[in-house]
This record gives structure tokens, C-alpha cells and sequence, in this order.
């Protein structure tokens, strides 16, 4: 790596001009400044030069659901192969870090996740560049009937401490987020002991009202699954678990920017509510044929049909995607929804925030993404700086 590298006229999410980073020979960001502040000596670094394009930290997908064609709800011992050629697939798409998301199935195999993700996750070195597991979504078993979207019935349960704790078992400290339906905690116990357990609890597959999720949100809920899906809609007299949410500076929401779980209108009229840094981010969402050509594909004991990067199951339900994560980034600007900054730090930034890991700062590894807009073209294309 020599002495370093310097990166000038860089645009970065959340600064006002072009600035200038560099990079020990360690590959560690050392400082930040304005372009026009002169006091990083170039002379004996390699300079790159961005010439006005933005950069940012590799993406973080807090919601995907499996790729490659493993479905992370079905991992077994012998899938740790599979999971590292997951990991540097992700590495490809421009991802930096995941939690595989284990959707409602029986405790049984939920367990036999978590036991496997756990090993994978003892056993990954930092040194290599590739996508991290930074942790495990639960997104289940505690969820709305009414709302259970693909969700099997069958292994529904009752939100209860104790059902919380037969889920969990002994991986408690692996989970970093969990989704549930707030209104089946009455009392309040299970999310305020969630809470204090320090995992983030995301309220989605859900009938709750306004009030409810207010409840939710004081008790330490601090984020909403896929922002309108598995939800009451938002409406004039009853606001909702979404209103509330996005009236409440705390709390972050998901969002599919794949222009099929949620039309541009309603993503405008949503971003136009919140700011990218206390408010929305890009998931996935992507099912396990991430990777894989259009086709049908098995999923749990049925099948989901995948065309054009959507997936539904045999009658019709919306059952996710297999778009990558930064393909909503490209969306989001193609479709005139949002400025690039903000769909940049929605895939980059805002995920970070959610689960109180640091954006681009000093100290941290340069897994730096270049992204240029081509006027001419009307095109957004990234690519992973070599550092």
C-alpha cells in the first residue's frame, strides 16, 4: 500500500463541498477535510482524484432474506461454504455488512440458523474484503395474523417473554433487530424487556394504530419494517403505525425501493417527511435467489415465482424481491424521487444510524464506493475504489 492514498474533490453525503480523504497504508481513513484546506501533504501519497463524483461507505442491508439460492431460514452446518460465497457476492453488489433475516419458520429452524450464522460469524476474519454478518434479523414469529403477508400461519406466535426467550435460546446476543406486531404486547413487557436486552425492535406485519405504536415507540421501539407493507395504509383520520412513526425523530424506517412493494408517489410523499439521517433507508428485502436468473424457485414447502427481480408465491402475494440492495439507490435517482446524496446515504448512512454503527469518519476501513452520474447518459453507476 506504499504511504497511503489521498482522494480530492470528493462529494461526501452530508458535507457542503468537495472534500479530501485520506487513507493510510493500513487502509484506515485518517482524516477529512474541505478540498480547499490544504493541510494534507499529497506529495508522497498516491492521489485520486473524484472530479466532483460522490463517495461514500459500502452499503449495509439490515433486511435480506437469503441469495445465491440459500434461503438463510433453511442453514445447516454444512451451508458455511455457501455463506462466504454469499458474503463475497454481497462484497460484488457493493454491500459492506448484513443481518441475515430469518423470517417466521418453526423454533427448530430458527435455531439451527442462529447455531449456524453464529459459527460463520466466529469464523470470519476482517482482513478480508468481503461482506460481514454484522448480526441477525428476526423477522418473526411475533407477528399480526391479519398481516402475516407470506408469513406460514402455522408458526405464528404469541409475543410473550417466554415464547421470546424459546426463540432466541442461547443467541440472544447475535440478534440485533427483531420484528413484531406491537399490539400483541398489551402489557408492554416483552418490548420494554427487548429493550433492555439491546436489541432493536421494529415494529411491521402489524394492525397497530397510532396510539399502539406510540406505545411501542416509548417503550424503546425504534424502527418500522418495509415503510407501508404488511400496515394499514396511511389515512387522514387514523394515522397509524407509519404516521406515527413518521412524525417521531427517533425512528427509522425500511424502505423496497424496487417500484413494486411501494409506488413512487408514496416514496416521494414519505421522503418528503423524514431527512435520510434520521429517518429512511434502503433494504433488499431479496429472497434467496438473489444471484440467480428469473425462474421458479422453492421457498419453505411452497414455491415463489421470480420475474423481472419480483417474487410472489402461486396466488399472487408479493413475497419480496431479488434486487440487490443498491439497485433502490439507482431507482430512487432514475425515477427522479430523491437527490443522489440522499439515495446515496439512504443505502449507506442511514442503515448505519439505525443500528448505531458510525458513518464515514476517521478510524474507520476506507471500503469506499465511487458514484458517477452521467449527464449525457441520465445513468448512476458505482464502483469499489481499490485501496
Amino acid at each position: 500500500m506504499g504511504n497511503g492514498k489521498i482522494i480530492i474533490n470528493a462529494c461526501l453525503p452530508g458535507f457542503e463541498e468537495l472534500q479530501q480523504v485520506e487513507i493510510n497504508e493500513c487502509g484506515i481513513i485518517n482524516q477529512i477535510k474541505p478540498s480547499s484546506n490544504h493541510t494534507i501533504a499529497i506529495a508522497d501519497k498516491q492521489v485520486i482524484d473524484l472530479q466532483g463524483d460522490w463517495l461514500s461507505l459500502g452499503g449495509i442491508d439490515l433486511q435480506i432474506n437469503g441469495a445465491l439460492g440459500l434461503a438463510f431460514p433453511d442453514l445447516q452446518p454444512e451451508d458455511l461454504p455457501k455463506l462466504s460465497k454469499i458474503c463475497d457476492f454481497l462484497w460484488s453488489q457493493g454491500v459492506d455488512g448484513f443481518l441475515p433475516t430469518i423470517v417466521t419458520t418453526s423454533v427448530e429452524k430458527i435455531q439451527n440458523s442462529l447455531a449456524t450464522i453464529d459459527k460463520f460469524i466466529n469464523s470470519q476474519t476482517h482482513s478480508k474484503k468481503t461482506a460481514q454478518i454484522i448480526g441477525v434479523h428476526l423477522e418473526g414469529p411475533f407477528l399480526n395474523y391479519e398481516k402475516r403477508g407470506a408469513h406460514p400461519a402455522e408458526y405464528l406466535l404469541p409475543l410473550t417473554i417466554e415464547n421470546l426467550q424459546q426463540v432466541l435460546g442461547s443467541y440472544q446476543n447475535l440478534v440485533k433487530v427483531i420484528t413484531l406486531a406491537p399490539e400483541l404486547d398489551s402489557s408492554g413487557t416483552t418490548i420494554a424487556h427487548l429493550h433492555s436486552q439491546g436489541i432493536v425492535i421494529s415494529l411491521g406485519h402489524s394492525t397497530a394504530t397510532d396510539e399502539q405504536a406510540k406505545t411501542a415507540f416509548k417503550l424503546g421501539a425504534s424502527m418500522v419494517t418495509h415503510a407501508f407493507n404488511a400496515m394499514p395504509s396511511l389515512h387522514h383520520r387514523q394515522a397509524g403505525l407509519l404516521g406515527e412513526a413518521i412524525i417521531n425523530s427517533s425512528v427509522f424506517c425500511g424502505l423496497i425501493a424496487d417500484g413494486n412493494h411501494v409506488c413512487s408517489s408514496m416514496m416521494k410523499i414519505l421522503l418528503a417527511a423524514s431527512n435520510y439521517e434520521q429517518g429512511i433507508f434502503l433494504v433488499s428485502d431479496a429472497l434467496a435467489p438473489l444471484g440467480l436468473p428469473d425462474g421458479i424457485y422453492p421457498w419453505d414447502s411452497r414455491e415463489i415465482e421470480i420475474k423481472s427481480g419480483t417474487a410472489k408465491l402461486a396466488d399472487g402475494t408479493l413475497a419480496g424481491t431479488t434486487l440487490p440492495l443498491l439497485a433502490g439507490v439507482n431507482n430512487l435517482v432514475e425515477w427522479e424521487i430523491c437527490s443522489l446524496e440522499k439515495a446515496i446515504a439512504m443505502a449507506t448512512q442511514s442503515p448505519r444510524q439505525a443500528i448505531g454503527l458510525s458513518g464515514i469518519a476517521v478510524g474507520q476501513p476506507a471500503n469506499l464506493l465511487r458514484w458517477h452520474w452521467d449527464e449525457t447518459e441520465q445513468n448512476l453507476t458505482w464502483q469499489r475504489l481499490d485501496i
